[in-house]
C-alpha cells in the first residue's frame, strides 16, 4: 500500500515538474516574438502550446532513453530516490522562478537526478558514459546557439542589405514558421526528459519491463507541458523580451531560426538540451552581431550565474530529500 502511494505520488510530482517546465518554458519561447510585435502575448501563447502538445507527439524518444536509461543504474534506485530527484528539481525551479530568471528545468532535473542517486547509491550508479552525453549537451548547445546566431545574424544582415522597410512584414510572418518549430522542437525534447523519469518508475516498480513508453504516459506529458505553456511565466518573458536589448522583428526571426534548428537536432541526437539557455544565447549572439554594447551584460552575467548554480543546488536538494524520506520509508 505504501509502495502504491509513494508511486502515485512520483507520478503526479513527475507531471507537476513537466508542467512548470512547460510554464518557465514558455517564455524563451515566446518572448521574441513578443519583444518584436510580430503577434500578441494571447496568440503567441496558445500557437506556443498548441506546438508543445504535438512536439512529443512527433520526434521519437531518444532523450527519453538518454534520461532514463542511459543516465543512471535504474536497477540500484527505489522509488523513494526518483521522488527525491523530482523534489530536487521541484524546489529549485520554484525558487529560481521566484527571482525572474529564466532557469534551465533541463538543468534542475539533472541536478536533482545526480544528487538523488548518488545520496542513495553511489557515484557507482551514475553511467559515465550517460553523464558526459548529457553535461556534454548542455554546455556546448548554449555555445553552438550563441555562435550561431551570431553567424546568422550577420548572414541575414547581409542578404537584406538595400531591403525596404516592407521587409519587416516578411519577417513577421516568418516568425510565425519559426515560433512553431522552436515549440515544436522544444515540447520534444523537454517532454521526453519526464517520460524517461516516469519510465524509471515503471521499470523499477516492474510495470514496464523494457524501455518502451505507453501511451498514456506520452500523452500526459505532452497535455501538462502544453498546459504549462499556455499558463505562461510572464516575470521571465519579460527578462527575454526587453532586457538584454530592444528586439525587433529581424532579431526574433534569426533568433527563433537559429534556436529551433539547435534544439531540434539535439533531439533528434538525444542529447537533452535546456530551450531556455539556447534562445537566451542564440539572442545574444543576434545582438553581438550588431554591435558589442547592444547587449545589457550584467543581465547576461545573472542568468549564466543562475545556470552555474543549478545542478549543484537542486543536486543538494534532492539528496536531502533522499535522506529524509529514506527514514520515513
Amino acid at each position: 500500500m505504501q509502495r502504491d502511494i509513494v508511486f502515485i505520488f512520483t507520478i503526479v510530482l513527475a507531471l507537476l515538474f513537466n508542467f512548470l517546465d512547460g510554464y518557465v518554458a514558455s517564455s524563451s519561447l515566446v518572448a521574441t516574438i513578443i519583444g518584436s510585435r510580430a503577434l500578441g502575448p494571447r496568440q503567441a501563447l496558445l500557437l506556443a502550446s498548441v506546438s508543445e502538445f504535438i512536439g512529443p507527439l512527433l520526434f521519437g524518444a531518444a532523450v527519453a532513453g538518454t534520461i532514463g536509461r542511459d543516465f543512471v543504474e535504474t536497477s540500484e534506485l527505489t522509488l523513494i530516490t526518483v521522488l527525491a530527484m523530482l523534489i530536487g528539481a521541484v524546489v529549485w525551479l520554484l525558487v529560481t522562478y521566484r527571482l525572474g530568471l529564466p532557469v534551465s528545468p533541463s538543468h534542475s532535473l539533472v541536478g536533482g537526478i545526480i544528487g538523488a542517486t548518488v545520496a542513495a547509491s553511489g557515484w557507482e550508479a551514475i553511467h559515465p558514459a550517460g553523464l558526459i552525453k548529457i553535461v556534454t549537451s548542455l554546455i556546448a548547445a548554449p555555445m553552438v546557439g550563441l555562435i550561431s546566431g551570431w553567424f546568422f545574424m550577420h548572414l541575414v544582415l547581409f542578404l537584406a542589405r538595400g531591403a525596404s522597410p516592407r521587409i519587416s512584414r516578411s519577417f513577421s510572418r516568418a516568425q510565425i514558421a519559426t515560433s512553431t518549430l522552436l515549440a515544436l522542437s522544444q515540447g520534444s525534447n523537454d517532454a521526453q526528459k519526464t517520460m524517461g523519469v516516469i519510465m524509471m518508475a515503471l521499470v523499477i516498480t516492474g510495470g514496464e519491463a523494457d524501455f518502451r513508453i505507453p501511451v498514456w504516459v506520452l500523452l500526459a506529458c505532452a497535455i501538462t507541458i502544453a498546459l504549462g505553456v499556455a499558463s505562461g511565466g510572464s516575470r521571465t518573458i519579460r527578462t527575454l523580451a526587453s532586457k538584454f536589448f530592444h528586439v525587433r522583428l529581424v532579431h526574433g526571426f534569426a533568433t527563433q531560426t537559429v534556436a529551433a534548428t539547435v534544439v531540434l537536432l539535439a533531439g533528434i541526437l538525444g542529447a537533452p538540451v535546456s530551450a531556455s539557455q539556447v534562445v537566451s544565447s542564440a539572442l545574444v549572439g543576434v545582438g553581438v552581431a550588431e554591435r558589442l554594447s547592444k547587449i545589457r551584460w550584467e543581465v547576461f552575467t545573472n542568468i549564466l550565474l543562475a545556470w552555474v548554480l543549478t545542478i549543484p543546488a537542486a543536486g543538494f536538494v534532492a539528496a536531502a530529500a533522499y535522506v529524509l524520506l529514506s527514514r520515513f520509508a
